[in-house]
């Protein structure tokens, strides 16, 4: 379906692709992976003809309906939710954007236009626009809309008057309502709450679209490719299986490449030895040049490449009061709609809390009422006695001064701590020697989290509130934060949609949705995130094995 052969690609002095080649075949779904920066956006692009390989080919069949979703929603405005959803569906888009125009003109026709073509016009429309199942687009606009989170009247509501993320959102609906042959899905969880994670595997794995993406959630991955092609060196290699598979199996393949790199060592140096000894014996000439010849014809094999995050061995945080968080009678309203009405709650110390709940439930507001950001309506929220609070939440990105570099930002705050172990800190959130010296401003959001998160831990608070703390961050940083905040001393209070954070940190669940068997008021489960996913029969609610 989709073919690369032989493509190489460069920026300058930076190598991202050599002679490498890839197929993907029809209904194919591979997940692709490599470091930052590494050239997986340039490898969509090149296949959804934005950029050209230097050398090789990219071939698409002319008849290729492709879809491809991309971390740039574009601009967005004077449409609802839904007519804008509509657009991205190619022909069908179009037409259905042209009826409604023609409807309106038929209805108030505009003064010097000729009724009868106009009348012509829209028949001709709707006969198209009925051939290529355009009556059936709404309805498939609606239900991909819900299930990427959005309620009837954010749907039939103005585009504009959304969030970025919620725009993001949109952006992804226009590309799963095109019934594509092929999705190129450029990480399509970034933007999505747990439950609509849920939905868009499903829709995946029932798609009969082929699929090639890059994403940073394990248990998403998992779920829903067949085979791993990774981007290493230039070179695209390929796992057939999920992404524990392809874990295992690079591991095995670095293993043994590490073996025969020792065993090839060990015999050059031997060989080497044999010449330094005897070059100058006569006796020995003809052995001599007979072996260096033979060093000479040997393919010199390369150290297996090592990415692995350590985790930093922070200082243990103060030691906190037993009790750290006690929610009394909490009230909080927005307009008309109560958010939380009478709502008790605690937090006791070393205590690590995930809060659950569907759209709208107040997962933030509550951690914003907790970290002083929001103040309640009515009732109480008191913090614990010896508390030193860190908040994180995307809000908390904006703490970076944009002029300065990243070296800049940690050693003013911490100017008498020990350079190394500021290194040290730094490379474990995976900002190498290189990368010390960027500029904030020329940061991706993933690299800010990263630094913000860097930063908070650095002298680490003995309770964590943390809002979303790993969007944007790859898989490789997540398990190393996730090993990191395992060894925390401290007190979690915490949101996220990544399914391995929430298994790793979790020993206290917070249900804000409650469900059915708690009347719909908050369930608080004392033991850990996958014991709430056995006792519920779901990972989230709302949504239900």
């Amino acid at each position: 379906m989709i073919a690369l052969s032989r493509i190489s690609k460069h920026y300058g002095r930076q190598l991202l692709l050599v002679e490498a080649s890839f197929q993907l075949d029809p209904g194919e779904k591979v997940g692709l992976v490599g470091p930052n920066g590494s050239g997986k956006s340039t490898l969509f692009r090149m296949i959804a003809g934005e950029e050209t390989p230097d050398e090789g080919d990219v071939n698409l069949p002319k008849t290729l309906r492709l879809g491809y979703f991309k971390q740039d929603a574009g601009d967005m405005q004077g449409r609802s939710v839904l007519d804008e959803a509509i657009a991205g569906s190619g022909r069908a888009g179009a037409l259905h954007h042209e009826l409604e125009e023609l409807q309106h003109h038929l209805a108030e026709p505009p003064p010097d236009v000729d009724y009868d073509k106009l009348l012509a016009r829209f028949g001709e429309v709707q006969e198209e626009y009925q051939k290529l199942g355009g009556y059936e687009l709404e309805a498939r606009a609606r239900t991909v809309l819900d299930g990427l989170g959005f309620h009837p009247e954010q749907i039939d509501g103005d585009v504009g008057a959304l969030s970025g993320g919620w725009k993001m959102r949109v952006a992804m609906a226009k590309v799963l309502i095109g019934e594509c042959d092929a999705l190129l899905l450029d990480e399509p969880t970034n933007h999505l709450d747990i439950e609509s994670i849920l939905w868009l595997e499903q829709f995946i794995k029932d798609s009969p679209a082929a699929v090639l993406m890059t994403c940073h959630d394990r248990d998403f991955m998992n779920r829903v490719v067949s085979r791993v092609v990774e981007i290493d060196e230039g070179e695209l290699v390929s796992y057939g299986g999920n992404y524990d598979f392809y874990e295992r199996e690079q591991k095995q393949r670095a293993a043994q490449q590490e073996a025969a790199f020792v065993r090839q060592q060990a015999m050059l140096k031997k060989e080497e030895r044999f010449i330094e000894r005897f070059e100058r014996h006569a006796a020995k000439a003809a052995q001599v040049q007979s072996r260096v010849k033979k060093l000479d014809k040997i393919e010199k094999l390369e150290p297996p490449k090592k990415r692995e995050l350590v985790p930093f061995e922070f200082r243990p945080p103060p030691r906190s009061g037993n009790d750290v968080v006690t929610i009394a009678g909490l009230s909080k309203r927005y307009g008309t709609r109560a958010i939380y009405d009478g709502f008790d709650f605690e937090v006791k110390r070393g205590e690590r809390w995930c809060v659950m709940g569907v759209n709208g439930a107040g997962k933030s507001t509550l951690l914003k009422l907790v970290a002083g950001v929001s103040k309640p309506d009515a009732g109480t929220v008191r913090l614990g006695a010896s508390l030193k609070l860190g908040y994180f939440a995307q809000s908390a990105l904006e703490i970076l001064d944009p002029a300065k570099s990243v070296w800049e930002e940690i050693d003013n705050r911490f100017p008498t701590a020990n350079i190394s172990v500021k290194r040290n800190l730094l490379g474990a959130f995976q900002f190498s020697t290189d990368e010390i010296d960027k500029r904030v401003a020329s940061l991706s959001g993933g690299e800010r989290s990263r630094l913000v998160l860097a930063l908070m831990l650095f002298d680490p608070p003995n309770f964590l509130v943390l809002d979303e703390p790993t969007n944007h961050l790859d898989l490789v940083t997540k398990e190393m934060l996730v090993k990191t905040l395992s060894a925390f001393e401290g007190t979690l209070l915490f949101v996220s949609h990544d399914r391995a954070f929430l298994k790793g940190l979790a020993n206290k669940v917070l249900d804000l949705s409650g469900g059915a068997k708690n009347d719909g008021k908050p369930l608080v489960f004392h033991s850990d995130y996958s014991k709430w996913v056995e006792a519920t029969g779901h990972e989230a609610p709302g949504v239900h094995a």
